[in-house]
């Protein structure tokens, strides 16, 4: 159910550095004593360093961009609300602008704003070489949740922001900010483009894009920086380089990259090689695996810290250490000591809100891992989210020898004291590579419908490991910005585990991507035509919940082609057009 997030270097020294450049080089920048400061945050743009070194694989397409930029953010936090009504209307976002103990708004432009990766176009990079030669002009969204650190020592300690700005296709809502005392770091790390730079010498200048220094009020003061690339080579550098070289590249998820994977998303969602389909609603067809193209299904939303966790390459499709929804690691929650006992009780307290996301991702392909080879599959990424106001927490307990956990779902008061459980079933063992936990059995379930809608064509899997890899709406009551089982790898327990606790926290969805063993139809034997792929949520409703009208979500494809060569095309929902 996840992605394999490995980094060659892990963080690299110069974060560290640039992390301890910016305190440095903003402490003093502090207003003095008895002035008034102004309303609203003050924004600026720093380089933490006047130099850095980009290294560039042998092979790969290109460098990334991390050139120590920051946005640093004092006297107020940079706030932003983004959010959408349905499909059919275009995101909306409006700056929250607090003022000691007063809270203002102000809506960005229309059209400025497009989705809830960031704010696309904010930062204007130019690149000349040794010559003066002007060899690269390019820009980038910027994503306020980078944070990076902070640039006083009496600074918030932490940041109450969400810690990755989602990518997921579907996702509803986010919030944006940086608080104040903090810097944020202009580059998405792997999550951005890769650009053609050989080894060389080169003079990068940094910018605010002049409509966002208008709009927020920013000086329009670049950063220039003397930047190094050197190409590694797989024999170059030594044991150890080739040792945390992975094999394989990857453009960039849930059960995925839960961006979301996230990617929205937090996508969330899983972590995939970039081989992709292209977005829209182009037919897809399939040799081989079907992988998204670092967009789309399974991408994680821009890491907290760009390469704090990156998923440079894919060497397992399976769970592992690290694996995350890229943006952070998060560990699972202890279940209780013991199975509750005394009589089982629904009381009158909040409750989960389980709702579906329409099926993305979607392609053919020839099978994936415990598939038949020399079949057409339908594979497809998927979300179950949480609305709220409750988190859905559930526990499985283990007999000795027993095959199955018992599982309980809990109920909390308004203080989050427990005041009730009730049995839901069983959780299982999911022995096959690229799951290898214990998956909740009844949490969702999928189908593949026809053309009335009225006959189930197929039917897929219903048992699912539960973690929070998508940020779906953070917006909603109760929202937990910084929730934990995000890291798949804990989230749901190992073959030995004699319990688990797996949680949907409120405002996260969990997304299983399109190369997750079962995560797909069999369409081998199919007639062309119109089908739908029918995601439900708490099919037998044996979980408890606040509303059992809004748990399913259909999404229209269309089959065509021959055995071997089938396609799919996948008609847009109003404005969202991933297939």
């Amino acid at each position: 159910m996840t992605r394999d997030h490995r980094n060659r270097f892990g963080r690299p020294a110069l974060a560290a550095s640039a992390a301890l450049a910016v305190v440095a080089g903003v402490a003093g920048a502090a207003p003095v004593a008895g002035a008034a400061a102004p309303a609203g945050p003050r924004i600026s743009l720093i380089a933490a360093s006047t130099t850095v070194t980009l290294d560039r694989w042998e092979g790969e397409p290109g460098v990334y961009l991390d050139l120590g930029a920051y946005v640093t953010v004092d006297g107020a936090p940079l706030e932003f609300k983004v959010t959408r009504a349905s499909y059919k209307t275009p995101v909306v976002a409006d700056q929250i602008i607090r003022d000691g103990g007063t809270t203002r708004t102000k809506r960005l432009p229309a059209g400025l704003v497009k989705d809830f990766s960031g704010l696309p176009g904010f930062v204007e990079v130019t690149v000349k070489d040794a010559a003066g030669k002007q060899v690269l002009k390019t820009s980038d969204t910027f994503c306020p949740n980078n944070a990076s650190g902070r640039i006083r020592p009496d600074a918030p300690a932490t940041s109450k922001y969400p810690e990755s700005c989602p990518t997921n296709p579907f996702t509803l809502g986010s919030v944006w900010g940086v608080e104040k005392g903090w810097a944020s770091n202009t580059s998405n790390g792997y999550y951005s483009e890769p650009v053609d730079l050989p080894a060389g010498g080169y003079t990068a200048t940094v910018a605010v894009a002049k409509k966002y220094r208008d709009l927020l009020g920013i000086a329009n003061k670049p950063q220039t920086i003397k930047v190094t690339v050197r190409t590694i080579s797989e024999d170059g550098e030594g044991a150890a380089a080739r040792s945390a070289k992975p094999a394989g590249t990857a453009a960039h998820s849930g059960h995925s990259a839960h961006s979301g994977h996230d990617m929205s998303n937090m996508g969330a969602g899983h972590d995939m090689a970039g081989m992709g389909t292209a977005p829209g609603s182009a037919p897809t067809t399939g040799s081989g695996h079907v992988y998204s193209n670092g967009r789309g299904a399974d991408a994680p939303t821009p890491p907290a810290r760009p390469h704090a966790i990156g998923p440079r390459a894919l060497t397992h499709l399976g769970d592992g250490p690290g694996h995350t929804d890229g943006s952070r690691i998060a560990p699972a929650l202890k279940p209780n000591a013991k199975r509750p006992t005394g009589a089982a009780k629904v009381p009158d307290v909040p409750k989960p809100d389980l709702r579906s996301l329409p099926a993305w991702d979607i392609g053919i392909s020839d099978g994936e891992d415990g598939d038949v080879p020399g079949k057409d599959y339908m594979v497809f990424s998927a979300n179950v989210w949480n609305a709220g106001p409750a988190p859905l927490v559930v526990d499985g307990f283990r007999s000795p020898g027993k095959e199955l956990m018992d599982a309980y779902q809990y109920f909390y008061d308004a203080k989050g004291k427990q005041v009730g459980y009730t049995p839901t079933g069983t959780m299982e063992w999911d022995p096959r590579v690229g799951h290898e936990h214990w998956h909740f059995t009844d949490f969702a379930s999928y189908r593949l419908l026809s053309a009335d809608k009225s006959e189930i064509v197929r039917s897929g899997k219903e048992a699912f490991c539960l973690a929070n890899t998508d940020a779906i709406d953070y917006t909603v009551k109760n929202a937990n910005w910084h929730p934990n089982n995000t890291d798949l790898s804990t989230a749901c327990g190992q073959q030995n585990s004699i319990s688990v606790r797996e949680v949907l926290d409120v405002g996260s969805g969990d997304t299983y991507t399109q190369y997750r063993p079962g995560q797909s139809f069999d369409v081998t034997d199919l007639k062309n035509g119109t089908y739908y792929i029918e995601v439900i949520a708490n099919p037998e409703h044996r979980l408890r919940e606040t509303n059992l009208k809004n748990n399913v979500a259909l999404r229209k494809v269309i089959l065509t082609g021959t055995t071997g060569a089938r396609k799919v095309t996948v008609p847009p929902i109003d404005l969202i057009t991933a297939p």
